[in-house]
This record gives C-alpha cells, sequence and structure tokens, in this order.
C-alpha cells in the first residue's frame, strides 16, 4: 500500500460533519470484523457532560450489534441513583454520550523510543444512552449483558430481579473500528506510533 493511501492528511473537522479515519491502513470497514472486535471487548468507556461538567465511566456491558445498519446497542445496569443516572434523567432521559471500548492491546518494543508502539483493536463511537422502563426490554438488556460478561446466554431474571437494578442502554448514532494488528515476526514497525 502506498505512503498515500495509507493516510488522509487532508482531512478536516466540519462542524456537522464526520472526518474520514486518518489511518486509512487501520479502518475496520467489514462489519463481521467490526462484530469480532466488540465480542472481545470487556469494557466500555462511556463520556458525557452533566451539570458537573465533563466525566468518563469505565463500564461492563452486554450488546446487540446488526452490522448491516452499522448499529450497536450497549446494555448496562445500575443503581437507581448515581451520577450517570442522573444525568440520564436530567437530559430528559436522551443523554448523548461518546464510548471507547478496545482489545487485543500489546505494547510493541521498538529499536528507539520512537519506535515504539502499540498493537490493538478499537471501537469508538457516539450515541444516546437513556434507561429502560419496559420489564421486558429490561430483562432483555439483562440477559444480553450476562450472555457477554459472563458467557452465559440463558438467564433467566424473575419481575424482582428486574425491578432491582435500573437498566440502561446506549444506542449508538456512529461507530467505527481499527485495528493495528502485531507485526508478523521479523518485522520491525514503523516509527509512526501515533494512532
Amino acid at each position: 500500500m502506498s505512503e498515500h493511501a495509507k493516510r488522509r492528511d487532508d482531512e478536516r473537522t466540519v462542524a456537522g460533519g464526520h472526518r474520514m479515519m486518518r489511518r486509512a491502513d487501520r479502518e475496520v470497514a467489514d462489519a463481521a470484523a467490526i462484530g469480532a472486535i466488540i465480542a472481545g471487548c470487556d469494557i466500555v468507556d462511556m463520556a458525557y457532560a452533566d451539570a458537573e461538567g465533563l466525566t468518563v465511566v469505565p463500564l461492563n456491558f452486554g450488546y446487540e450489534y446488526d452490522g448491516d445498519a452499522a448499529r450497536l446497542t450497549l446494555w448496562m445496569h445500575s443503581a437507581a441513583r448515581g451520577r450517570k443516572i442522573d444525568a440520564i434523567r436530567a437530559a430528559g432521559n436522551r443523554l448523548p454520550v461518546a464510548f471507547t471500548m478496545r482489545t487485543d492491546c500489546e505494547v510493541l518494543e521498538g529499536r528507539t523510543a520512537c519506535n515504539w508502539g502499540e498493537a490493538f483493536k478499537s471501537i469508538v463511537g457516539t450515541g444516546v444512552a437513556s434507561i429502560v422502563d419496559d420489564m421486558d426490554e429490561a430483562r432483555r438488556g439483562l440477559q444480553l449483558l450476562m450472555a457477554h460478561q459472563a458467557h452465559m446466554p440463558h438467564v433467566e431474571f424473575t419481575d424482582a430481579q428486574v425491578r432491582a437494578v435500573t437498566v440502561w442502554k446506549v444506542e449508538s448514532d456512529r461507530i467505527t473500528a481499527k485495528s493495528h494488528p502485531r507485526p508478523v515476526r521479523g518485522h520491525t514497525p514503523g516509527t509512526d506510533v501515533s494512532r
């Protein structure tokens, strides 16, 4: 791949738009490959703004991914009160969020300080967080959470168990995926370690 094909250095941020990924050679566009990255992640870091300002929080999650529509729904649960839940309620049950998750991270040693890098696979996205009030939908979210985190896809929850927690979800409006695999043995990584 030519150096020009590897990078999109002429991209600029435009209000209301989405710039293309600068490292075109690391962009993952295949829906199945994106789904595999999501499946390999255990934690999602979610960022949002509330009355206190900006914050980010790491969370366990369950998920549904529709590769054809490039739609990802993340499912979480928490207590009935707390900063996240208060922020969602204060936003009229439509809190804008950003999120990221990563897997297969490994530091790659270089010959000099500038040659070090990292192998990784990652997802970055934006979406809207909302509290789930419907019992059946909340139960489904908890089942997806257990399927992903505990590898127990057939857990049944009683109504009392569902009511004991607050189930909420993030519906993505945009996701991108990136991969920087470990180089093949004998190959020396380049000097550019920028993401």
